[in-house]
């Protein structure tokens, strides 16, 4: 059972540490941290914002482009906008990834089922201190090796989750039961893009699934040295996170035995990322932050 604390009448996770306070992010769906620049993150919004992304300091702060900061600090000054990422639409980004120092932003929020438009951006990481704006590297648009319909009659094609793992991009779907899209079902199928190209689609081709995970999968990250994988499962406001071994051979993680921690009262908990090799974070889309150690999590 997860220790809580009572706070003006609600109860509040002891993991939570911090709320983001930063106007503009008002849906947190997206967690990376930055494999460049130390003790940053990035965090995108979800489906209806721009296409921009958020540098955060650890204490949860935005970063600023150091000669725009006066600007910025002036009295009437309208808020941070974040880094546009020119050539790119956010229909529904998701999740987030990195490959190097590249960021990858999946396009693949697919609530219906029914579009035929998904795809990642491929952004090299601009430097949060210095640089306004970035442009799309390059777009892959993707598609489902077993949908072929739109919307099919099982809805089990929308994903929140992206990875990489041994230089390749992976996706675990989000599950609906009964075709409403209110309906979480406790399962997922895991997915690998062998592919990259950018004129044609690139077929996602399924690799493993589960079916017990008690919700739907929001999130995901791979730990630093991809000894591990860790995702949300969210069914209605509590979020089980799962960690799940390397396997000794293959890509299959959801065929290994896993392990668990139960997060209470995470409302809509949409993103998750390795702040180092044995600790998690995990962010809701009502601006709240919670740190977790691996060392808590259940066998």
């Amino acid at each position: 059972m997860i220790a809580l604390l009572l706070i003006s009448g609600s109860v509040i996770p002891q993991e939570k540490i911090m709320s983001i306070e930063h106007p503009p992010i008002d849906e947190q769906s997206a967690l990376i941290k930055s494999p460049s620049y130390k003790n940053v993150y990035w965090v995108a919004n979800d489906s209806g914002d721009g296409p921009r992304i958020f540098p955060l300091d650890k204490k949860g702060e935005v970063i600023i482009p150091n000669f725009m900061r006066n600007h910025y600090s002036k009295k009437n000054a309208e808020p941070y906008p974040g880094i546009e990422i020119l050539g790119a639409i956010n229909l529904d980004w998701e999740s987030m990834a990195t490959l190097g120092d590249t960021i990858i932003i999946g396009d693949v929020g697919n609530n219906g089922n029914a579009r035929r438009d998904l795809g990642v951006y491929m952004v090299l990481e601009p430097n949060p201190h210095e640089t306004p704006k970035t442009r799309a590297l390059s777009w892959h648009p993707l598609h489902y090796e077993d949908q072929n319909k739109f919307p099919p009659e099982e809805w089990e094609f929308d994903c929140e989750a992206i990875f990489t793992f041994q230089g390749k991009l992976y996706f675990l779907s989000k599950h609906r039961a009964d075709g409403n899209i209110n309906k979480p079902h406790p399962s997922t199928n895991l997915y690998v893009m062998n592919t990259r190209h950018t004129s044609s689609s690139n077929v996602l081709k399924k690799v493993g699934s589960r079916d017990d995970l008690g919700g739907w999968v929001t999130a995901a990250d791979i730990a630093p040295d991809e000894s591990g994988l860790v995702f949300i499962a969210l069914n209605p406001l509590t979020a089980t996170i799962w960690y799940f071994p390397r396997p000794k051979k293959g890509d299959n993680f959801l065929s290994q035995r896993p392990r668990h921690f139960t997060l209470a009262n995470a409302l809509q908990a949409e993103a998750v990322c390795f702040k180092d090799q044995e600790t998690i974070i995990v962010t809701n889309e009502q601006r709240g932050w919670f740190e977790i150690p691996l060392s808590k999590f259940n066998k």
